[in-house]
């Protein structure tokens, strides 16, 4: 029975937007309990009614937290920034913000969106090449913007919403066989991160729904 105090997160282990949200937790240091929607079992258990009340779009993630239901996750870890206390996911600064929002709205409406499992199943067979062409179009353009405002990270030296949506996105883009050493500040970005605790524990090998064959 999950606990009502804690925040739900209905999700599922690959989908980037839900480790999106599971990554901003472990930063936060947020205990949450996991509700798993499997996108391809059931013939997509987000199309249910049932889920439907809860978003509406019938993707995932949803979150349940204090009293309300937030469906992009983007929104999800901008509510439990400005709710939560733990490392600030965007920065004072307004400049540093800016760049943090331009970041993660390159990645979350520029490139995720068009490589995703609904738009992937209507184009079929081709769906291999149409991933890595839009995800190579995306990198073409987060590569030369990341290395203006890299630090350690994505911006600067502290880690945001910028490098939640980086990571991954290149997860995605390894599946589909993107070069990813083609985008040194972006490969050597990840590299760093995925050696922070958080990206770790929230890594779709390590989730609750993750199949046997695929656990780190």
């Amino acid at each position: 029975m999950a606990n009502k105090n804690k925040p739900i997160l209905h999700g599922y282990f690959r989908s980037s937007c839900s480790w999106r949200v599971r990554i901003a937790f472990a930063l936060k240091g947020i205990e949450y309990d996991q509700v798993a929607v499997n996108l391809i079992k059931d013939g997509g258990q987000q199309l249910t009614e049932q889920y439907k009340t809860l978003n509406p779009m019938q993707q995932v993630p949803a979150v349940e937290v204090d009293g309300i239901t937030l469906s992009q996750s983007l929104a999800v870890i901008q509510y439990i920034d400005e709710t939560r206390p733990g490392p600030r996911l965007l920065p004072a600064d307004p400049k540093a913000r800016a760049h943090v929002r331009m970041i993660s709205d390159l990645i979350a409406s520029g490139i995720q969106p068009v490589q995703n499992l609904y738009v992937l199943q209507k184009i079929g067979a081709e769906k291999v090449p149409w991933a890595q062409h839009f995800i190579n179009r995306g990198f073409q353009a987060l590569e030369p913007i990341l290395k203006q405002t890299s630090g350690k990270y994505c911006v600067g030296d502290e880690i945001s919403m910028a490098d939640i949506c980086l990571v991954p996105q290149v997860y995605n883009a390894e599946r589909f066989k993107v070069d990813v050493s083609q985008y040194p500040t972006i490969k050597r970005l990840n590299e760093t991160l995925l050696e922070v605790e958080a990206f770790k524990l929230s890594h779709p090998s390590r989730q609750p729904d993750t199949p046997a064959d695929l656990r780190a």
